[in-house]
């Protein structure tokens, strides 16, 4: 109870001390939580792996199946099985003129796999895309560009999964086929074309920035890191962590600031592609140090020696035989493949689906394994 005088006063000087009070009580209730937490640690559970030292930045990237948003191509996969040989059969290339691919399959998987094909690049131009319109008699013929692209792209297909195997089934079988890249399209999406030089300036001095553009997803990063790693096959390297490194920048193993940018480049678009981040490859502590990355660094630099091959030898030399409006607007070069032509945003194409089962002949340049 407090005294008359008090009472009085503040009948004639109203305050109020409540609000005051109340507030100052909130906050000192935060601070003391907020430093308990510090202090103890967060009170429910959270899950972690812990795989090094503190303070190391080592962690365990899992396989994500299912991301947020599902890939919705997957439901356009068919399965179809193959017919098992019994081994009388007679095969494509006795039957059919100039089969100079896929002739050692029986008839039936022969054309088993060529309407799977044509589902997989062109539904809507049905076989005419390849073969024209005349009849089956015609079918032997190379008069179109696409059937002899088609040829080179299935033997593609085949080297990858034959000789890529340590980056296409890093840690179970996936493979690939034409619908991977193509999904229903004559040219896949997300194809690139070179577009150097992009860095002159409208007016003025351009103050050595990069114009923004797709192939540098839409950052001032430079605009040929693909260019110059999935099709030069340039060296990739930042500049020196030590500052006054001895070396004139143009030289070949000077690594300048120039190389760190494009270096950048290329990481953020993989980054993209795949849908992850920055430590799914690397130690968050030590991005430099090939002994501190994740087992994911090994199976990404196998694919980009994977692209470097692709583009150089499968691609580019067909550069002479596509169209012109095949061709890139600056350069007219060929559409070239990168990451994301595969991957489409995910860490596997397909989100990791297994589209070998039913296509075993494209596995293998060699006679297809029908597991029999």
């Amino acid at each position: 109870m407090l005294p008359n005088w008090f009472n009085k006063w503040h009948r004639e000087n109203p305050t109020d001390i409540e609000r005051p009070a109340i507030i100052f009580g909130t906050v000192g209730v935060a601070v003391i939580a907020v430093t308990a937490i510090v202090v103890l640690g967060w009170p429910t559970e959270s899950r972690s792996l812990q795989t090094g030292p503190r303070g190391t930045g080592m962690s365990v990237t899992k396989f994500e199946a299912v991301a947020i948003a599902p890939d919705r191509d997957i439901a356009e996969l068919i399965d179809d099985e193959p017919f098992i040989p019994e081994g009388d059969e007679e095969l494509a290339g006795d039957i059919y003129e100039n089969v100079q691919v896929l002739g050692d399959l029986t008839d039936d998987n022969f054309n088993r796999l060529m309407a799977a094909i044509t589902r997989w690049v062109s539904p809507e131009e049905g076989c005419a895309y390849c073969h024209g319109d005349g009849g089956l008699e015609t079918y032997g013929e190379d008069n179109l560009y696409t059937k002899v692209v088609s040829r080179r792209m299935i033997q593609m297909t085949q080297n990858i999964n034959e000789n890529w195997d340590g980056h296409v089934n890093a840690n179970k079988t996936v493979g690939v086929t034409c619908f991977t890249c193509h999904r229903g399209q004559n040219v896949p999406s997300d194809v690139w074309f070179k577009v150097t030089p992009v860095s002159k300036a409208t007016e003025g001095w351009a103050s050595v920035q990069n114009r923004v553009t797709s192939l540098s997803s839409y950052t001032s990063l430079p605009s040929d890191a693909l260019e110059a790693y999935l099709l030069d096959s340039q060296s990739i390297k930042v500049h020196d962590l030590e500052s006054r490194v001895a070396g004139t920048p143009g030289d070949e193993d000077f690594p300048t600031w120039q190389h760190a940018e494009r270096t950048f480049s290329l990481m953020n678009y993989i980054s993209n592609s795949l849908g992850v981040n920055c430590v799914f490859c690397h130690n968050s502590r030590a991005f430099y140090d090939g002994s501190e990355v994740t087992p994911q660094w090994g199976t990404e630099m196998l694919g980009i020696s994977m692209v470097q091959e692709l583009n150089n030898e499968y691609v580019v030399p067909l550069t002479e035989l596509l169209p012109e409006e095949r061709l890139g607007p600056v350069h007219a070069d060929a559409p070239k493949v990168a990451c994301r032509t595969c991957h489409k945003g995910y860490q596997q194409p397909l989100q990791g689906r297994n589209v070998l089962d039913n296509w075993p002949e494209l596995a293998t340049s060699g006679s297809p394994d029908y597991g029999n």
